[in-house]
């Protein structure tokens, strides 16, 4: 082999060495709080908990339910629906791009899964946002997943569990995502009414038009340790009443000692306590 060869064959190499290295995946994950390293494993076996300083990581929908519900028992409804572009609206983007470039992002057309599961054996109708299809944007399609599922649980008179993880309403969709809002709270009145159970479970985040509606609807409110819950952000809220605000007072923890929410609940602990609270609505209604 001649010089020439052989310092392309090394150039080569190094190459190969650098791209495989670059695009292998890491086994470490640094916890957001705390800053500690820890294998990813150890992490992923705790339900994405940090095991130092109880962080709760943020996850998907899918794992979400993977969490709660008993295996293999979930059934997912109204997959096939997509939200459309009413208003041809374009920012930085048309909206109809941002929509496609979720979808290949996250697998799924809307930001909620919806379905049916059992917990403990208990069935249920269950609707988890995922914050990673458009921050969770709450939209046309979503509103709609939502009510479905309370027709669902009438019509087969089981409890309802909404898992919120939402920035606020879609402005994309202006109007039409602003009325999800009243739609939404109308659909869980006549669950009211048939008195069946709405636990709502609040999440990191749960603002805007989420947390405006049917988050704060719920028989039981319940949410994960640290969860940022609320409406506008701490800036904002800042500029419009001038003066500073306490220390923490969008967090779980705060708007339990204010009496806002009912239970902090931490994530491993969060089947168990959901099946015992179906069980009590269960026995005292008479649900089946």
């Amino acid at each position: 082999m001649d010089l020439k060869n052989l310092f392309s064959k090394i150039s080569f190499d190094n190459k190969e060495q650098q791209a495989t290295k670059k695009d292998a995946p890491t086994h470490w994950i640094k916890c957001p709080e705390c800053s500690s390293l820890m294998f990813f494993k150890e992490v992923e076996n705790q339900n994405n908990i940090c095991p130092k300083c109880n962080f709760h990581m943020r996850i998907g929908a899918k794992r979400r339910i993977e969490i709660l519900s008993d295996s293999d028992s979930f059934v997912e409804y109204d997959a096939d629906l997509k939200p459309i572009d009413p208003l041809k609206f374009v920012d930085k983007k048309s909206y109809k791009k941002r929509v496609d470039e979720a979808e290949k992002k996250t697998g799924r057309t809307s930001a909620v899964i919806s379905g049916e599961c059992t917990i403990n054996a208990i069935p249920v109708q269950i609707v988890v946002f995922d914050f990673a299809f458009m921050g969770g944007s709450l939209g046309s399609v979503e509103g709609e997943k939502i009510v479905r599922a309370v027709d669902r649980a009438m019509e087969k008179h089981q409890g309802l569990i909404i898992v919120s993880a939402s920035g606020g309403a879609r402005m994309q969709e202006s109007t039409f995502a602003l009325m999800q809002m009243a739609k939404t709270s109308a659909a869980l009145k006549k669950m009211d009414q048939a008195k069946l159970p709405y636990i709502s479970i609040l999440t990191d985040p749960t603002m805007g038009g989420v947390s405006a509606s049917f988050a704060f609807l719920g028989d039981i409110i319940m949410a994960e340790p640290g969860a940022l819950i609320g409406f506008a952000g701490q800036r904002v809220i800042k500029q419009t009443i001038g003066a500073d605000l306490p220390e923490g007072f969008q967090r779980a923890e705060f708007l339990l000692e204010k009496g806002s929410i009912d239970m902090v609940v931490n994530r491993s602990d969060m089947k168990k306590t959901l099946s015992d609270l179906l069980t009590m609505f269960y026995k005292d209604s008479q649900v089946s």
